[in-house]
């Protein structure tokens, strides 16, 4: 990969590709052509987060935690033909754990 740093308080998310069949050995149709929308975190900006009144707080999100975040929020790039997205922090719905 790159050497990507987001800056503005963004995060670089790399999309987990979605399974093919469950547990139990059922294929799913379609599974390869939908958008991801569990991802992982691969970059995150070196400043803080800014906030509306002015002010920073610190990242909550750390490099290498899955998350979750709608399909078509922040930018699609393609680096090196992987697919990445480009996403301000605050538009990351969930941590996965």
């Amino acid at each position: 990969m790159s050497n990507i740093t987001p800056i503005g308080g963004r995060v670089l998310l790399k999309g987990i590709e979605a399974e093919e069949t469950t547990k139990s050995g059922i294929i799913i149709p379609g599974a390869k052509e939908e958008k991801p929308k569990v991802f992982e975190v691969v970059a995150i900006s070196a400043h803080e987060v800014p906030l509306a009144n002015g002010g920073f707080r610190p990242h909550m999100l750390k490099v290498g935690q899955q998350v979750v975040c709608a399909q078509y929020a922040g930018d699609d790039i393609t680096i090196e033909e992987v697919d990445y997205k480009l996403i301000n922090e605050d538009s990351v719905a969930a941590i996965i754990e």
